[in-house]
């Protein structure tokens, strides 16, 4: 059980997103407390999805034996919902490849997180950071593995927190480097900014891809 969903919760996690943003907050004026209030709005929005979909879970008897089919059934949709995003995305940058115009540029509206990170403070920090952490279909599918299995109390809280852990990665990792060695942790995300910009969506979509198939696979073998 742990292992199954600490792996989804590994692929959760991979966020290129998440490291962009916590770069720039490290790169602001109080970039301590920004950078504090971000993983506080990136944890506090993931301790609560993954508390409600246990216990709506849990409320809906998917631990329960009898719930076979609906339990894999679910599997199934979060795969097929996987690959759809990962097939959107992939749409989406083919359509915005073109380069555009001066003027087609300064004419787009930026996006939310854009406007949030554009003039970094501790208030847009946190809520940044509970919009970049809505759950994803990974993080759903590595709660449903620990919700569904006959666990005690103990091991499904510690199951929890290694999910959670996992997934706010790419937040608490460069926050802890930063308190750590300041100036070796913003060389480091400023170095992996570019790699990060170039080649973050095709990463994203790739992690889509493989917890799609996992997942799609997954179900189908058990229904």
């Amino acid at each position: 059980m742990l292992a199954q969903a600490a792996g989804f919760a590994l692929l959760a996690g991979i966020s290129p997103a998440a490291l962009l943003v916590m770069a720039v907050f490290l790169g602001s004026d109080n970039p301590r407390r920004t950078a504090l209030l971000y993983f506080a709005g990136a944890a506090l929005m993931t301790v609560i999805m993954a508390v409600t979909v246990l216990l709506v879970l849990r409320a809906t008897g998917m631990n329960q034996p009898e719930q076979h089919a609906p339990r894999y059934g679910l599997r199934l949709g979060l795969g097929i919902l996987a690959l759809a995003a990962a097939v959107v995305m992939t749409l989406r940058a083919r359509r915005t490849r073109p380069a555009a115009t001066a003027d087609q540029a300064r004419k787009r509206k930026p996006s939310l997180m854009s406007r949030l990170t554009a003039r970094p403070r501790p208030a847009t920090a946190f809520l940044a950071g509970m919009l970049l952490f809505v759950p994803s279909a990974a993080f759903v599918a590595a709660v449903q593995v620990i919700a569904t299995a006959n666990a005690t109390v103990a091991a499904t809280v510690a199951a929890m927190l290694i999910v959670i852990a996992l997934t706010a990665a790419f937040v608490w990792l460069p926050l802890v480097g930063y308190l750590a060695a300041p100036a070796a942790t913003t060389r480091a995300l400023r170095n992996a900014n570019g790699w990060l910009a170039a080649h973050g969506r095709t990463l994203v979509v790739c992690g889509l891809a493989v917890v799609g198939v996992i997942l799609v696979v997954n179900g189908a073998l058990n229904l």
